[in-house]
């Protein structure tokens, strides 16, 4: 490997660790409480904003609108507004966005899987602290 070469592995490393770095800004709109949500929820067809904020459940409308206009900017979600009384804006995923809902969904079924050991974990990391 050349000097100025880094391995897969260290280039993570180096952009979760620098602040300013444009990885960790998206990883951040990625991995949100709702944006990880709304792009699970995105996999399985385009939604409605009112539909949407109901799949997703606890959501207020303004959390809502500002993780989508993240994701939007980011390149993760299309934004379909039809010229139609009432106003129709259908939102669904871009080939780069389906890319990264399925990393993300990935991770949430992993963890799904894997919560009896986390809280296993967890409680063995409580007790020997307490």
């Amino acid at each position: 490997m050349a000097a100025t070469e880094t391995a897969p592995g260290e280039r993570i490393r180096l952009a979760v660790g620098d602040a300013m770095c444009p990885q960790r800004g998206a990883l951040e709109h990625l991995t949100s409480r709702w944006g990880t949500l709304v792009l699970i929820a995105l996999l399985d067809r385009p939604y409605r904003f009112s539909e949407l904020r109901r799949e997703i459940g606890r959501v207020s409308e303004k959390m809502l609108t500002q993780t989508l206009q993240t994701l939007e900017r980011d390149g993760m979600v299309h934004r379909d507004a039809k010229p139609v009384i009432p106003p129709r804006v259908d939102y669904s995923l871009t080939d780069l966005g389906r890319e990264a809902a399925e990393q993300v969904r990935a991770l949430a079924l992993w963890t799904d899987v894997r919560m009896a050991a986390i809280e296993k974990a967890r409680e063995e990391y409580d007790a020997a602290k307490a």
